[in-house]
């Protein structure tokens, strides 16, 4: 059942405000979408429908975030909208006048939200954050002061502390107006409000403040962790003349090192580094370290191995010493220097007891034995592993390896299957389920289902609590629906308060937030006792018409689809990474760029990757290129992670290697867990829904991928 036709029977017996068309443009933010809500709105107003409330607080938020604040006001102020609808139109209506200019009417219509009987929280939140900068901007600055200490406590961001340090400045509270600007100052370096509470403390306030070394350094990781590394120069460079400790000096020249290797400048890198390795063992070491990871970017293995290795005889009581000897071991296990790998990773974990990777290190000590053929001492290191680590990520697979190994060591099987069939129990969604499975039908022995039974969605009652989000979404208010959807998620508790919820979230469309309460709640009934209307949640077929759609149109398996986008975002439209990826498939806007010109259309704006419909079409376009370049979803969903090129790379190198030990062997750590998860997902969803009823094989044999094809 759609979520538009759930949304439609629950709202029987009273008029449906936007057209199920204008409704699916909207949350798939199709470009025709404002004007169709406008079109409606505007029928209804001549007809003089009881609907228009609900069709103009659609279209003047529509056109508020289309930057129209006078034509938004004028949309909103022209009728009341349904009853919990309401402090919603006070809300935008508020937002409307204050970019309209009008920031006394703004203010009365915030505080009108404040005073709604029953406005939810997170409303009542922004809009007193909105007050507070609304009666700051009409000169009551007193009144502005008491808004905005509620507001920055409930959200401390730069822009309300900024907000509430004017307040407090105009109101004579000079203490608190700096106590704020140094928080937004350091805090925030990024901002730009960040310079702008430098300037006021250090040029503007009389007498000034002195930011010195703790606070210059401070802001500067601050800029670096920003990516800004040309302002985090300028920030060490304020400490000029500054009369520095030996220490400190060491690590102002650790900073400024960073700051510019990454703005490629390596010869002057180089000499702040020597000045660094002279500080304390803290900085010293971090310089050293920095080295010998520029070492591991640069595929200069060699030389990393030798740094790495020094690090962990110099700097043993350092962090850094415990990274040297862990990447020294890692770093011979990619040469192919099995053996040294072994012993390596031996020592780190009788060395470094208390390291956070002692699973790890077992874990590629058990590879590095697997690659040398020794299958017994790799089954006693991958024991030792379950046993000291039974809670450890890394334990299903060891316990595949532990099977696989008594395989490749001559056993039947008589003994290896039930070592199989048990993986498949204890760990039925991993990748080694799905490798399990294949070794079973290998050894002639029929595979147990990972899960007897397909999810199952349910046709509940709705929670009472989604009573305003159901009303949200029938408005196309999809974002203010998803706060009040999170906030009560946040107070779920158990899973038998979770499974209806996320029954419901499903039904209005919200996978996201259905994943989220499942994960929250429900993964031991999914995975454990594999219930079937827990797993719906887990492995929804989100957004399914667009999906289907674009996987037809570009011959791609939607499953795939599907498996890419749980990794990617677990079906969130709105996410964004740290690398600039958007939207449900997290497409970085210059491959969106390249993908748009490969289909002849116009570029995309970066914020059009947040549409779900263009975003799933990007995807399927892109996925059905790796397929036919590499033949093979192992390799498809590394190239999709980590680039064309270095799967190409990879396949060309390891290539020979069977299909498990391959994917044990990328490079990547990040890649290496995508491609277990995106390939463990693809199987399932096909297991879970293919109408065909085959399920299709897993090829154990790495193809050669085709030189021609896809490479951005």
């Amino acid at each position: 059942m759609s979520w538009l036709v759930t949304v439609t029977g629950w709202a029987l017996g009273v008029s449906l405000g936007q057209s199920p068309t204008t409704l699916e443009a909207v949350r798939l933010h199709q470009t025709e979408a404002t004007s169709l809500a406008e079109r409606e709105w505007a029928t209804c107003v001549q007809t003089k429908c009881p609907d228009a409330g609900r069709l103009g607080l659609l279209a003047g938020t529509l056109a508020l975030s289309d930057g129209r604040a006078a034509e938004a006001r004028d949309m909103l102020a022209a009728g009341p909208a349904p009853a919990l609808l309401e402090p919603y139109r006070a809300f935008y209506l508020g937002q409307a006048r204050f970019y309209a200019g009008d920031a006394a009417g703004a203010a009365l219509d915030f505080s009108r939200v404040l005073e709604a009987p029953g406005a939810p929280l997170d409303l009542v939140t922004r809009a007193r954050a909105r007050l507070g900068e609304s009666l700051l901007k009409a000169g009551k600055a007193k009144q502005a002061a008491v808004v905005l200490e509620a507001a920055v406590k409930a959200m401390p961001v730069p822009e309300l502390l900024f907000q509430r340090a004017q307040a407090r400045g105009e109101s004579g509270n000079r203490a608190g107006q700096q106590a704020d600007l140094m928080t937004v100052a350091l805090r925030f370096p990024t901002h730009p409000y960040g310079d702008e509470a430098v300037k006021w403390l250090t040029e503007v306030r009389r007498p000034a403040v002195r930011l010195g070394f703790a606070e210059r350094t401070q802001r500067t990781e601050g800029f670096l962790g920003g990516g800004a590394s040309q302002r985090a120069l300028e920030e060490l460079a304020t400490l000029e003349g500054e009369k520095l400790s030996k220490d400190q000096a060491a690590k102002v020249s650790l900073l400024r090192a960073k700051a510019l290797f990454a703005l490629g400048r390596a010869e002057e890198a180089n000499q702040a580094l020597v000045l660094a390795q002279k500080g304390p063992a803290s900085v010293a070491s971090d310089a050293e370290l920095l080295v010998a990871r520029r070492a591991l970017r640069a595929d200069d293995n060699e030389k990393a191995r030798l740094l790495m290795a020094a690090l962990d005889k110099k700097y043993a009581s350092q962090s850094a010493g415990e990274e040297g000897a862990f990447f020294a071991g890692w770093l011979d296990l990619q040469a192919g220097r099995f053996a040294e790998a072994a012993k390596a990773f031996t020592a780190h974990g009788e060395r470094y007891a208390r390291s956070r990777r002692r699973d790890e290190g077992l874990w590629f000590r058990s590879l590095a034995y697997l690659r040398l053929a020794d299958y017994a001492q790799a089954r006693a290191s991958l024991e030792s592993l379950v046993s000291t680590f039974p809670k450890s990520s890394l334990a299903p697979q060891a316990r595949y390896w532990m099977a696989r190994s008594r395989e490749l060591g001559g056993a039947g099987a008589a003994e290896v299957g039930p070592e199989y069939e048990r993986l498949i129990t204890v760990a039925p969604a991993s990748f080694y389920a799905l490798l399990a499975s294949e070794r079973l039908k290998e050894l002639g022995r029929v595979a147990p289902a990972s899960f007897p039974r397909p999810p199952l969605s349910l046709e509940l009652p709705r929670p009472p609590e989604l009573g305003l989000a159901v009303e949200l979404t029938r408005a196309g208010l999809f974002r203010d629906a998803a706060e009040e959807v999170e906030s009560h998620v946040a107070r779920l508790r158990s899973a038998d308060q979770a499974l209806p919820f996320a029954h419901a979230l499903m039904s209005l469309g919200e996978f996201g937030h259905a994943h989220t309460v499942a994960a929250r709640h429900l993964w031991g009934r999914a995975f454990g006792s594999r219930e079937p209307d827990a797993l719906a949640a887990f492995y929804p077929r989100a957004f399914s018409n667009a999906v289907e759609q674009a996987a037809t149109a570009h011959k791609v398996d939607p499953f795939l689809v599907w498996a890419i986008m749980r990794r990617e975002s677990a079906f969130k439209p709105e996410v964004m990474s740290a690398a600039d990826a958007r939207g449900l498939m997290q497409i970085i806007p210059k491959t969106a760029t390249e993908i748009a010109r490969k289909l002849a259309e116009p570029d995309p704006a970066p914020a059009d990757l947040f549409s779900p419909d263009r975003n799933i079409r990007y995807g399927a376009w892109y996925l059905s290129r790796l397929m036919e370049r590499f033949s093979h979803p192992v390799l498809a969903a590394a190239a999709y992670n980590a680039g064309p090129s270095a799967a190409a790379k990879w396949a060309q190198e390891r290539g020979d290697l069977p299909l498990d030990l391959f994917v044990e062997s990328i490079p990547f750590r990040e890649t290496r867990g995508y491609v277990k998860q995106v390939v463990a997902d693809l199987f399932l969803y096909h297991a879970f829904y293919d109408a065909q009823g085959a399920q299709p094989r897993l090829s154990l044999v790495v193809p050669a991928p085709s030189k021609e094809g896809v490479t951005f």
